[in-house]
């Protein structure tokens, strides 16, 4: 890994020097725009709307739109009047417990590695977070911009998470919250037993991309000039059921036979309804024995077909 950025942690007096390395990368298949006869990249001209003439970087400034066709101009100057710090430093403001940080705030992952002669310090943050579980939340400026951010443990490394300020999450506003609908008792039990039939615990390295993959053969399948097989089709998901605890009693046998599970022991519901009659299960009906006309031609039919059938010759020469 490449560092992108270098600067120090800052907390009370101490200083630790580290280096910035991003700790995630996207994994999707990207493309360019071509021309589909030959190939060729497409090119973008960068061109005035109002003047017509192509414009080159040197001559290009950010623009905040007014709306109604008034544009305000900013050039490097205005930007340079901004209260932006430049000093690479990441300065702690709290620790906070980690729990109190909602996950909806975070947005990128970086790690930090100690940088010189800083592995003890750096060593001494890490250990300190990890006993009293607790996160720092410090600011930083990346990319010409601050940032709020985290720094907490994952696999024995400082990692650096960039956060959205709190007016950037947005708020639901939807209609059903205002909704006056009960949950009964039965439908939340039997949700509380699908939940328990599909609990485990979480393991990343089981899911995978099928999309990415299926794609990543076809465009081999183009590069070796083979034909294109489809991927398999998935199932399709089922349709939406107009009674609730149905659909869950289905869903937790469903869930209980995946797991190889009997699919009669009793839900919560189930258990309720076992103390009620059930129907005599009915006797099988005797085989019918097979008549003794009927078994006395068979054997006949045997014997003849026994009689017709030439003996092998032997196929040793007298001496």
């Amino acid at each position: 890994m490449r560092s992108i950025w270098k600067g120090a942690v800052s907390f009370g007096l101490v200083s630790i020097a580290v280096k910035l390395y991003s700790a995630t990368e996207e994994k999707d298949i990207r493309f360019h725009q071509v021309h589909r006869d030959d190939g060729g990249r497409i090119k973008y001209q960068r061109v005035c709307s109002v003047c017509g003439k192509e414009v080159s970087y040197d001559d290009i400034a950010k623009g905040y739109d007014l709306g109604g066709g008034e544009m305000v101009v900013l050039t490097d100057d205005d930007f340079a009047e901004l209260p932006l710090t430049t000093s690479h430093a990441i300065d702690v403001l709290e620790f906070v417990p980690a729990e109190q940080v909602d996950p909806i705030l975070y947005n990128k992952a970086y790690y930090l590695e100690p940088d010189g002669a800083a592995t003890k310090p750096y060593l001494l943050l890490r250990e300190a977070l990890e006993r009293t579980d607790r996160v720092a939340v410090v600011k930083v400026a990346l990319r010409q911009r601050e940032q709020l951010a985290t720094l907490r443990v994952r696999d024995d490394v400082l990692v650096l998470n960039t956060m959205l300020w709190p007016d950037e999450v947005r708020k639901p506003d939807f209609g059903f919250l205002d909704d006056d609908i009960e949950v009964r008792p039965a439908e939340l039990a039997m949700a509380g037993s699908l939940i328990e039939s599909m609990a485990g615990d979480f393991e990343p390295g089981e899911y995978t991309d099928n999309y990415r993959a299926a794609l990543q053969e076809v465009i081999d399948a183009k590069v070796a000039g083979r034909e294109v097989v489809q991927p398999a089709e998935e199932e399709p998901a089922p349709t939406a059921a107009v009674d609730l605890m149905a659909a869950l009693r289905a869903s937790v046998e469903r869930a209980r036979e995946a797991r190889g599970e009997r699919s009669d022991s009793p839900t919560p519901i189930g258990a309720a309804k076992s103390a009620a009659k059930k129907a005599p299960a009915k006797k099988a009906a005797p085989a019918k024995k097979a008549s003794e006309p009927a078994a006395k031609k068979t054997a006949a039919k045997k014997a003849t077909t026994a009689k017709k059938t030439p003996a092998k010759k032997s196929s040793r020469k007298s001496a």
